[in-house]
């Protein structure tokens, strides 16, 4: 079968397509970067499209061309930039159903969320719940699925906001520490998917979930035991409006791109549990899902685990810190313009040296604002390198002295290309 998978390089996409290629069907992986997904996947073909664009169903038929199956493994968090909920999650969907009647694709698998309700008080369960109840009228042959919190050997989103708090020093800081969750295997999902796809459970409603649910603040100290750190001196339980700010400030990074799992609709999903219950599908199906236990044995944590998840702890300093010197080193430029023309002005003359000075101020404010917009970080990483290199070769060419200024003005410059490389290092998003 030719399956079209929406989402195809993200946490539970990738696994399906990998599942459905085992299994010898023709998968076509949709995404908002082809090269990207060439580069993660080469076995299977690739399209791109931003979902939040095809709101039509004549916008969806050119993807439809031989297609015979649908899963839908996409999803938007929040509102951002270049994110949009309703768009992606709901209205797209819905023109989605209806070229796949107008096309004859019959198979229509969705990842959905347990507990998606219309009444629900986030967008994102809104849609989803909206998009649930279109398919289950459309006349399709659909099966929805709604995984707990998936757990992979890779890590995005809510998964990697768990790993990174298991990862903190001496505390274990966590919220909403007696919400209940129940996790499932990225692996079980895909399994799923992969029986689903055949017609085998057609009709079907299922939470893919394990069969008990733990606290939150548990599942933290049971993956910082998995990691192998050792148990926290204390835990740090915070109070809900104690978290609320960082949710605020989460949002506003969220329209430069950011994609945090710290965002307020993430809380509020959060502070209702992420349940389910999984006689379903393991009486439909025979298959019965992981138990957190086991999930964690069946992917031992190696050292890649432990720097990731002190990399994703660290990275949002690391980031701050590069915005803020170069802003701020931009900024004093300005502030200073005659005083730091005037160093420069015996070998450039005073209006070369006042022009240099300003151009670099600027240049070093448009670095600094530039690495607090997410798709802008590689590039204000490059020119933060290309920068702080032609400042120490300019000064060396034309003010040798300041290597022996006794405040380290140009050795000073080897820790902003170290900062500038290590935020580089981590820059990737998936």
């Amino acid at each position: 079968m030719r399956v079209l998978v929406l989402g195809g390089y993200g946490l539970i996409g990738s696994s399906i397509l990998r599942a459905l290629l085992a299994d010898g069907h023709d998968v076509v992986g949709l995404g908002r970067s082809k090269r990207r997904g060439a580069a993660f996947l080469p076995e299977a073909d690739w399209v791109q499209a931003d979902i939040a664009t095809l709101q039509t169903a004549e916008h969806w038929r050119p993807l439809l061309q031989g297609v015979e199956g649908i899963v839908n493994a996409s999803g938007v968090l929040q509102d951002g930039l270049g994110d949009t909920v309703v768009a992606t999650q709901e209205t797209a969907i819905l023109a989605l159903i209806e070229a796949c009647r107008e096309a004859g694709v019959r198979t229509f698998i969705q990842i959905s969320v347990p507990g998606a309700s219309p009444a629900s008080p986030t967008s994102f369960y809104r849609s989803k719940a909206l998009a649930d109840a279109a398919l289950a009228r459309s006349g399709l042959s659909w099966t929805i699925l709604r995984p707990g919190l998936v757990l992979a050997p890779q890590a995005y989103g809510g998964s990697a906001l768990l790993r990174m708090l298991a990862a903190v020093p001496v505390l274990q800081p966590v919220a909403l520490g007696t919400a209940q969750i129940r996790t499932v295997a990225v692996n079980d999902v895909a399994r799923a998917v992969a029986l689903s796809i055949e017609g085998a459970h057609a009709g079907g409603d299922f939470d893919l979930v394990e069969t008990s649910s733990q606290p939150l603040e548990r599942l933290l100290l049971r993956l910082r035991a998995w990691f192998g750190f050792p148990p926290p001196r204390a835990i740090l339980r915070l109070p809900l409006p104690a978290v609320w700010p960082i949710a605020w400030l989460a949002d506003l990074a969220g329209h430069l791109g950011w994609r945090s799992a710290l965002r307020t609709n993430a809380l509020k999903a959060l502070a209702g549990g992420i349940t389910g219950t999984s006689g379903p599908w393991t009486s439909a199906s025979g298959l019965p899902l992981k138990s957190l236990e086991e999930t964690l044995a069946a992917m031992p944590a190696t050292r890649q685990e432990r720097i990731f998840a002190r990399a994703a702890l660290v990275f949002p300093i690391l980031v701050l810190t590069q915005a803020g010197f170069w802003t701020a080193s931009g900024i004093i430029g300005v502030l200073r313009m005659e005083t730091a023309a005037g160093l420069l002005s015996g070998a450039l003359g005073p209006e070369s040296a006042s022009g240099l000075v300003l151009a670099g101020s600027l240049t070093d404010c448009a670095i600094g604002l530039s690495t607090l917009v997410r798709p802008l970080l590689r590039p204000a990483c490059l020119a933060a390198i290309l920068v702080a290199c032609a400042y120490l070769i300019g000064a060396s060419l034309f003010m040798p002295a300041l290597w022996l200024d006794p405040l380290g003005s140009l050795v000073k410059v080897f820790p902003a290309l170290a900062l500038a490389l290590a935020v580089l290092a981590l820059a990737e998003e998936r």
